[in-house]
C-alpha cells in the first residue's frame, strides 16, 4: 500500500544511504571541533598538567579530581586528565562528568567502546591506577575462579589435518544453527584469525601459520551439527609439522565486548552520488576474508586524520532494494555497501569523500544487538526512521518481506526535512505498489509550499495514527532509528501509547 499524493509521481530516482543511530551531540562552541582538538594536542601544551611525568594513581587520589575544572577519569587501568577535553566532547560535559573521579570503563563501554581513547587522549595521560592489595582472611588464599564443567563443555575446540596440497582446520562450535554470519575469517600474510560468534561470546583461533598459503580460502559449515571447516591451499607442497605459532588470544572463549574490535583494510571500488549530500560507497573485502554482515548490525570505519585515529559507525545496506520476493536476495558478500551523508563541516565524512577509487579504509567486525528472531515471531512490523536512520531498515525490509511468512503488515514511517532528503524514494514507492503488505509514509518537517503529504515532527498523535496493531492481540515489533532526540522521544511516545519495552527495538551505536 502506498500513502503518497498522486502529484508525487514520478518521484526522482534515489537509492539509499547509511549511518547508524548514535548518541546525542550537543552544540559545541566555535573552535571546538575534532580538528581543533587534534591541533591542541599537537601544540605542545601540557594537557595532563604533570609536566611530562607519569604517576601511579590511587583510588583516593582519583576521587579528588571530580570537578569540571579538575576532572580525571580511569579507563582500563589508565588515568586521563580530561579537563581540557570538556569543551570538545561531542556528547557534552555532563556525559564526561558521569565518570569524573572514578573508573569509567563500564560507562565508556556502554557508550563509546569503538572510540580509540588512547589516540584521542594520549596527551592527557596521567598514569596507571595503583594495584589494589587483596586482603584475604588469615591463613587463607584468595579463591580462584574455575570454569565449571558445564561451561567447559560448551567451549568450542579445534583440530587440523593436511594433505599434500591442503590444510583443513575444523572448529567444533558445539552449537546448533551455525551459519555463515557467525563465522569471521581473515588471513593476512601468514596470520590467520578465525572468530566464531556464539550469542554474546566469541571463540578465537589466531595463529601465525607455519608456512605460506594461497589467498583463496574456503569455508564449509555443517549448520545442524555446528562444525566449521576452513580449507587453506598450501603455497608449497611441503609437510607442516605444526599449524603455526599461537598468538596472544588464540583458543580463547570470552564475551565479545571484552575482545575488542578487529579491523581489515577494504578497497574503495566505487562511489556514486545518491542525493545532493549523500553517496553510496562500495568497498571490496580482502580476498582472504570471509565476512557476512548480519541484518541490523553495523560496522566501524577507521581513518587516521592529522595523525589521530578517528572511528565512526555505519550500517551496511544492499546495493539496491530488491522488488522480487520469490526468494531471499543475496548480493556478493565480497562487497560492503555504505550510504554516507557528507557533512560540509564533518571532518570524518569529508575525509571519506576525498578517498580515491583504489584507496583503502579500515572496516571492523560487525556489532549490534538485533536478532532476526525478533521479526520471525511478529505479525506487524513498524519501522520508524529519521534521515540516515533509514539504513538499518534496508536489510530488515528485505528480510521481513522475503523470509517472514507470518507478517501481515510492514509499515515504514520515514521522517525527513525536505523531499530532496528522502532516500531511495523511487524504490520505496515501487515496493509499496508491488507488495500489498508494505506501506510507506513520508513525513517532512520543512516541506515546500506545494507538498500535500504529511508534515511535522515525531509526536504521540502522529504515532497513534500510523502505528496500530492489525488485530487487537497481534504480536508487534517497532524498530526505530535516527538522531538520539528522535529515538528517545519516539521510545517515550510508544511507551505512553501502551507498547512494551520488548516490542520496541532502537538501533543505536
Amino acid at each position: 500500500m502506498l500513502n503518497v499524493p498522486p502529484q508525487a509521481f514520478p518521484a526522482p530516482s534515489s537509492q539509499q544511504r547509511a549511518a547508524a543511530g548514535g548518541r546525542g551531540k550537543v552544540p559545541l562552541k566555535p573552535g571546538r571541533s575534532l580538528m581543533d582538538w587534534i591541533r591542541l594536542t599537537k601544540s605542545g601544551k601540557d594537557m595532563a598538567g604533570l609536566k611530562g611525568r607519569l604517576i601511579e594513581v590511587t583510588e583516593d587520589e582519583l576521587a579528588k579530581h571530580n570537578k569540571k575544572e579538575d576532572c580525571w577519569i580511569c579507563i582500563r587501568g589508565f588515568v586521563y586528565n580530561v579537563t581540557p577535553y570538556m569543551e570538545y566532547h561531542p556528547g557534552g560535559e555532563d556525559e564526561l562528568m558521569k565518570a569524573a573521579g572514578t573508573d569509567g570503563t563500564d560507562l565508556f563501554d556502554q557508550v563509546h567502546r569503538w572510540v580509540n581513547y588512547e589516540s584521542m587522549l594520549k596527551e592527557c595521560l596521567v598514569g596507571r591506577m595503583a594495584a589494589k592489595p587483596i586482603a584475604a582472611p588469615k591463613g587463607m588464599l584468595p579463591e580462584k575462579k574455575v570454569l565449571g564443567a558445564s561451561s567447559k563443555d560448551l567451549t568450542p575446540s579445534y583440530d587440523w589435518f593436511q594433505t599434500d596440497s591442503l590444510i583443513s582446520i575444523v572448529i567444533y562450535t558445539k552449537q546448533k544453527d551455525m551459519n555463515a554470519e557467525l563465522v569471521i575469517l581473515d588471513c593476512e600474510d601468514k596470520r590467520l584469525r578465525g572468530e566464531i560468534i556464539v550469542d554474546d561470546y566469541s571463540y578465537l583461533l589466531e595463529v601465525d601459520l607455519d608456512h605460506a598459503i594461497q589467498k583463496d580460502m574456503a569455508v564449509n559449515i555443517a549448520e545442524k551439527v555446528g562444525k566449521v571447516e576452513i580449507i587453506l591451499k598450501k603455497k608449497d607442497n611441503v609437510h607442516w609439522k605444526i599449524l603455526g605459532q599461537p598468538l596472544e588470544n588464540h583458543n580463547t572463549f570470552m564475551k565479545r565486548t571484552d575482545r575488542g574490535l578487529f579491523y581489515r583494510k577494504c578497497k574503495l571500488v566505487s562511489k556514486t552520488e545518491v542525493t545532493h549530500d549523500t553517496k553510496l560507497f562500495c568497498l571490496l573485502l580482502p580476498e582472504s576474508t570471509h565476512l557476512h554482515i548480519p541484518t541490523g548490525q553495523h560496522v566501524y570505519l577507521k581513518q587516521i586524520i592529522a595523525g589521530t585515529e578517528v572511528v565512526k559507525p555505519y550500517t551496511p545496506v544492499l546495493p539496491f532494494l530488491p522488488l522480487d520476493f520469490q526468494e531471499p536476495y543475496c548480493h556478493d558478500s565480497a562487497y560492503i555497501y555504505l550510504m554516507i551523508k557528507i557533512y560540509s563541516c564533518g571532518l570524518f565524512t569529508q575525509a571519506l569523500d576525498h578517498l580515491q577509487i583504489g584507496d583503502c579504509i579500515s572496516v571492523s567486525n560487525p556489532e549490534g544487538s538485533f536478532k532476526k528472531s525478533q521479526v520471525q515471531t511478529s505479525e506487524d512490523l513498524f519501522l520508524l526512521a529519521a534521515g540516515t536512520g533509514f539504513t538499518p531498515m534496508v536489510k530488515l525490509l528485505n528480510f521481513a518481506l522475503t523470509e517472514v511468512s507470518c507478517l501481515r503488515t510492514v509499515k515504514l514511517i520515514f521522517f525527513n526535512r525536505t523531499e530532496d532528503d528522502i532516500l531511495w524514494r523511487n524504490q520505496l514507492e515501487q515496493l509499496a505498489l508491488k507488495d500489498e503488505r508494505f506501506e510507506v509514509q513520508f513525513i517532512l518537517s520543512q516541506p515546500v509550499r506545494d507538498w500535500v503529504g504529511k508534515q511535522g515532527m515525531i509526536s504521540s498523535s502522529l504515532l497513534s495514527e500510523f502505528v496500530k496493531r492489525s488485530r487487537k492481540d497481534s504480536k508487534v515489533l517497532i524498530c526505530i532509528c535516527g538522531p538520539t532526540p528522535f529515538t528517545e522521544q519516539g521510545i517515550q511516545y510508544l511507551k505512553d501509547l501502551g507498547y512494551s519495552q520488548e516490542e520496541v527495538h532502537p538501533f543505536t551505536a
